[in-house]
């Protein structure tokens, strides 16, 4: 074989290749598309009138979500399962939105934190690599840090929205969750990133419920519920 025979034939594998990531990032953009959509709906939950609606809120996402599954498995069929890790930055952004799109259903429906197994279920993947298309521990774990630093929003609208017990469970929870995360060893740096803006989100929150008790306005909503 001649050297100009070598690389044409070089070029065809590249041209395959080429051709596999542009479908891919073809039904990516789809996802992403879904994914804004989950967020604009969410996002509306941080307006004054908005904590009244989160049942309905989050009953519009969830809809949402089936078309997110049927995006994922459109997904599936553009590359063979054994190359996940292959093409895996194509997806790796968005899935992380959709893991943080999510926990943060699932906490505004119940205040408990999602697990790796329940966001699968929610976008209809698997959690272990040999069974296929999966949640990337990191990725689950990139969604769950998201979600932290939406809470912090969501502490600060509650006080505006006259709700004063919300941020003290969002306190809890937050804090949970940072203990949680330290007995982690995270070794991949932009994970370890996230992480550090956990503590920023801590920090933020304490202080909403500092303000609250200072003002009184703590205990009077203790008092309540």
């Amino acid at each position: 074989m001649s050297v100009t025979e070598m690389f044409s034939n070089l070029q065809g594998f590249l041209s395959a290749d080429q051709d596999v990531r542009e479908d891919i990032r073809k039904v990516v953009q789809t996802l992403e598309q879904t994914a804004r959509e989950i967020l604009t709906v969410l996002q509306s939950v941080h307006q004054p009138s908005g904590f009244k609606e989160i049942p309905a809120k989050c009953a519009k996402a969830r809809e949402l979500f089936c078309t997110v599954k049927t995006h994922i498995a459109q997904l599936k069929t553009r590359f063979p399962a054994e190359q996940y890790y292959r093409f895996h930055e194509h997806w790796r952004f968005v899935l992380q939105r959709l893991a943080f799109l999510s926990a943060f259903v699932v906490y505004l429906e119940s205040e408990n934190l999602v697990t790796r197994d329940e966001v699968a279920q929610i976008l209809g993947i698997e959690v272990v690599q040999d069974k296929g298309f999966h949640l990337d521990l990191e990725d689950y774990l990139a969604g769950v840090l998201i979600m932290a630093s939406e809470l912090s929003r969501l502490a600060v609208n509650s006080v505006t929205a006259g709700d004063y017990t919300r941020p003290i469970r969002i306190s809890n929870f937050i804090n949970e969750l940072d203990s949680g995360f330290r007995l982690l060893n995270l070794k991949n740096d932009p994970l370890r990133k996230r992480y550090d803006g956990l503590k920023y989100d801590v920090k933020k929150i304490e202080e909403v419920v500092y303000d609250l008790s200072i003002r009184g306005l703590a205990k009077e909503a203790e008092s309540v519920s």
